[in-house]
């Protein structure tokens, strides 16, 4: 199921990322993905407090692996309009 969030406060200087969930994230969510807008040259950190700020992890971020495009990324990296960003629970990567 596909979920669109939209923060209204951010101006028009935005972009749109495809957010996947895997493992208990996913549960947790209720849904394994979602779309949202988030500011242009943010980082992969600032999109996860942007989400925090509107869903409960259960994981801190430290717990979190992150994917970008498929790939394995580090959280401080920035992501860009149109990408696929992966938030992976500890369960989902042992």
């Amino acid at each position: 199921m596909l979920i669109t969030y939209t923060d209204n406060t951010i101006a028009d200087n935005t972009m749109t990322i495809d957010v996947l969930y895997f493992a208990d994230v996913t549960d947790q969510k209720n849904c394994s993905e979602e779309r949202v807008k988030i500011q242009q040259a943010a980082s992969l950190t600032d999109l996860y407090k942007q989400l925090s700020q509107n869903h409960v992890f259960s994981h801190p971020q430290s717990q979190l692996r992150v994917a970008v495009n498929d790939d394995f990324a580090n959280w401080h990296e920035l992501i860009y309009d149109g990408d696929n960003v992966a938030f992976i629970s500890p369960v989902a990567c042992s």
